[in-house]
């Protein structure tokens, strides 16, 4: 019996707590993160930011289209007609998007200027799971309050609209623009996201995501002949946006999922680089 004991150790017993404690590891990072988020007052101002641009603006806008309406080049009107909706809400996210910007940037560069970070890295030495909780969390939150913004700019500004261009939830491809516009808010965030964790600081993250939003785009036009219009199509925002339009554009080289696609591509890329950079420098 005694030569027996050494030979009976109980590994199963020991086994399962380091089971459950590698199975709960990123749920914790999850509520850790969802804790940080909150609690940043950023977050609340940078929200609230959108949230007032966004639908403001889109009421505003469609009420100075149909006071002017019939000053407008037909072509404007054509436009108004073929994508009500998308110009409803292109004209509140033109800049409401770029509090979305700041906010994904700050998310990470907050705790880099604070000095959190290392408390981060401390609580979870595997960083690439701590960004990804940081990703998954901000993501989520992005993708709801993208929803209630674009659906409330919908139906504030559609009944304005609708005394020169009637249109109904229940149009084609009505929803689904509703729809993209949080899938691209939230996807605009992580862009921003991946960007911030790339420079690590608040200014030149923010400056680099405002190029890609604002001043690529106009840039890749300049080029000449048909490689302008490629360049044009294929830069992250201007094809993620296809996605919150109900009707292609005439101009249009991509659809709206295949936009989106390549716009997702591109975070991808740039997460996976975030990712990658750090894990391998200091915090």
């Amino acid at each position: 019996m005694t030569a027996a004991t050494p030979d009976a150790p109980a590994t199963v017993p020991a086994g399962r707590p380091a089971e459950g404690r590698r199975s709960a590891a990123f749920p914790r990072l999850l509520a850790m993160e969802w804790t940080k988020f909150r609690s940043v007052r950023s977050t609340v101002w940078s929200l609230l930011a959108f949230l007032i641009l966004t639908l403001g603006l889109s009421v505003l806008f469609t009420w100075l289209t149909t006071s002017q309406w019939s000053k407008m080049d037909p072509s404007q009107q054509l436009d108004y007609r073929r994508d009500p909706t998308g110009n409803i809400l292109g004209s509140g996210f033109v800049l409401g998007q770029l509090a979305i910007c700041v906010l994904g940037v700050m998310v990470i560069t907050s705790e880099y200027s604070t000095g959190m970070i290392r408390a981060s890295v401390l609580a979870a030495p595997r960083r690439t799971p701590m960004l990804a909780a940081k990703a998954l969390v901000f993501a989520v939150v992005t993708f709801v309050v993208g929803e209630i913004v674009s659906f409330g700019a919908f139906f504030l500004a559609a009944p304005i609209l609708n005394s020169k261009v009637p249109v109904s939830l229940g149009d084609k491809g009505v929803l689904r623009a509703l729809l993209g516009a949080g899938l691209y808010l939230m996807m605009l965030g992580l862009f921003a996201l991946a960007i911030g964790t790339l420079i690590r600081h608040t200014a030149g993250a923010i400056t680099g995501v405002i190029a890609f939003v604002e001043v690529l785009a106009p840039l890749a036009q300049l080029l000449p002949g048909s490689l302008g219009k490629h360049v044009h199509a294929y830069l992250p925002t201007e094809a993620g946006h296809l996605v919150a339009q109900s009707a292609p554009g005439p101009n249009d080289l991509l659809s709206a999922w295949q936009g989106y696609g390549v716009f997702c591509l591109w975070t991808a890329v740039l997460l996976i680089a975030a990712g990658w950079v750090l894990k391998r420098r200091d915090a």
